[in-house]
């Protein structure tokens, strides 16, 4: 083929190419003024332009050199070329569609709003099947391309046969990654964890910021990055405190004096619950917890409409109430205390027989019987005043058979 046939040859392309554009452009502008009125057709104007652009340039350029060109050197290379850029520009084009799609879907469901579930669990599965359809139109594509080969067809058919032992193999090699992508599928439909919700894992607090098929990427409160294997979600135990709702509950407890004023402090709860806007008006109760030590422990019971507004508002409640019993009720600031006397003087020490209260296995027909139970009918017949000793008898009778080993020292 001489010099005509490659002009021939380029004037082809670059009809078919100029004709391909033209067109593409067309479209683009009808679909854009279009796309005024619809949402979608607006989104496939600015995402779909390129990659359809590609394709139908790529093919009609392909046509026009297996039609219109005669046989010149290297022309089945080149159209072998044309074959791989179609399927990929092809692919390209499928998955920008599917992304398209994907966002439409997202955009009716707002996650910015107060009661923002629903669109959270519709959020995170759609990036989980996002992520799941590149890959998969990745893989064909690659797969498409690579069968344009006579030899790789050839052992792919090799391949195919032995299929059952590679795919023992690769299962082998690859377990922990297919567990962790079945894991992260498994969190797309079952709703355990979603994108924003509010967890505590490895005693960290924090916000789902990304979930992909094998990593989720946890943003703790202090903007650290907590990065775990999806499968962690699904063989770990770990709290989420937005599942249902973002309404949570929250505790602020402080240490008092016996004397303090427990309705006051309840009434001061109350005036400081409703003068700050973090409560959400359904939770405000202080009780007693523990009364050892000395002191009593306080426990502020307190509702906010989310995790970040309960923290703020449980510190407000420890600091307010702090205050106030400093400022109002200084009497109930714990404090320590000791009586000092002068030497026990002997006989001073009132002795007698102990009340029936202070007896545990004797003294009573219910501690007779516990008696029983541990000493046996046996050791009562045999010694009749080993059950009312109780086991005080049992420790007396083990130092007397020690007391000749001690003499003898």
């Amino acid at each position: 083929m001489g010099v005509n046939g490659v002009l021939t040859a380029l004037l082809a392309v670059v009809t078919a190419a100029g004709a391909a554009l033209i067109l593409v452009e067309a479209i683009h502008l009808t679909v854009t003024r279009l796309g005024r009125r619809s949402r979608l057709l607006a989104d496939l104007a600015r995402t779909a332009h390129r990659p359809f652009r590609a394709v139908v340039i790529i093919y009609a350029v392909q046509q026009a050199l297996r039609s219109g060109v005669h046989a010149f050197s290297g022309r089945d290379a080149v159209l072998h070329l044309l074959v791989i850029a179609v399927i990929a520009a092809a692919g390209w084009l499928v998955a920008d569609l599917l992304l398209v799609l994907e966002d439409l879907a997202l955009a009716r469901w707002r996650t910015d709003v107060p009661d923002n579930a629903k669109a959270r669990r519709l959020k995170t599965q759609v990036v989980i099947l996002r992520r799941v359809t590149v890959a998969a139109i990745v893989v064909i594509a690659v797969g498409a391309a690579l069968m344009t080969f006579p030899e790789v067809r050839t052992v792919g058919a090799s391949v195919l046969a032995s299929a059952g032992l590679v795919s023992v193999v690769a299962a082998l090699a690859a377990q922990s990654t297919l567990g962790n992508v079945f894991a992260g599928l498994q969190l797309a439909f079952s709703d355990a964890v979603r994108i924003d919700d509010v967890v505590v894992v490895e005693q960290e607090w924090g916000k789902i910021e990304e979930l992909t098929l094998t990593y989720v990427v946890v943003r703790i409160w202090d903007d650290r990055r907590l990065i775990l294997p999806t499968s962690y979600f699904t063989t770990q135990p770990f709290q989420n405190w937005t599942r249902s709702s973002s309404a949570v509950l929250g505790t602020a407890e402080l240490d008092v004096d016996w004397s303090v004023h427990m309705e006051a402090l309840r009434a001061e709860l109350r005036r400081v619950c409703e003068g700050s806007d973090l409560w959400d008006r359904r939770v405000c109760v202080l009780q007693v917890t523990d009364a050892t030590g000395g002191n009593i422990r306080l426990r502020a019971l307190v509702s906010a409409a989310d995790a970040a507004s309960l923290w703020d508002l449980r510190c407000l409640v420890r600091e307010k109430l702090v205050t106030y019993v400093f400022e109002r009720h200084g009497e109930a600031i714990p404090r320590t205390r000791a009586e000092l006397e002068g030497p026990i003087e002997p006989g001073s020490v009132v002795r007698g027989e102990p009340s029936p209260d202070a007896r545990v296995f004797s003294g009573s027909p219910d501690g007779d019987r516990r008696g029983a139970e541990f000493t046996g009918p046996d050791a009562s017949a045999a010694n009749p005043g080993a059950e009312d000793a109780g086991p005080a008898a049992a420790d007396r009778d083990d130092v007397s058979r020690q007391e000749p080993a001690t003499g003898m020292i």
